[in-house]
């Protein structure tokens, strides 16, 4: 299993109902569970899918899966339908300034332009600087400094200008 079909894993994985996804192949075994955000989490059930995990999996991968639901209580949707968010390019940990000394990248409330520098990524040791792709205003922002991150990770809500 190579590196790209290990993302659409976990694409499907976050766009899906599903907690937990273990995946046993001869000697290769793989588990990818989502994050519980618990600002994201309430008291109102949540509508549960009818749709098997073996339904939206490759063929070779159907028969060797075992699914755990994911809880009832998060939030059907949280993003404002006015927003535009900007994702995660890739794993690692999500920094907000260049260093404990520096000043923050951006702030809510904070308009930002296209090629503006909004945050640093970590992997392996290289500090990747992620750029706006969008113009507007900060709504929010996802994820705490210092934290790790997943490929297509929701990190701001902007509100586009």
């Amino acid at each position: 299993m190579d590196i790209k079909q290990i993302q659409e894993l976990v694409k499907l994985v976050n766009k899906s109902n599903i907690g937990e996804l273990k995946i046993e192949k001869n000697d290769f075994k793989i588990t990818i569970k989502q994050k519980q955000d618990p600002s994201l989490q309430s008291n109102s059930p949540q509508l549960q899918s009818q749709q098997s995990p073996q339904s939206f999996l490759p063929p070779m991968f159907a028969s060797s899966i075992s699914a755990v639901p994911q809880s009832a209580d998060k939030e059907i949707s949280t993003k404002p339908d006015n927003t535009v968010t900007v994702k995660s390019p890739m794993i690692g940990t999500f920094y907000r300034q260049a260093g404990p000394d520096k000043p923050v990248f951006i702030s809510v409330g904070e308009q930002i332009e296209p090629g503006q520098v909004v945050c640093i990524i970590e992997a392996m040791k290289l500090f990747n600087e992620i750029e706006s792709e969008v113009s507007g205003k900060i709504v929010k922002v996802l994820v705490e400094d210092a934290s790790p991150v997943e490929f297509d990770q929701p990190l701001f809500l902007v509100e586009p200008s």
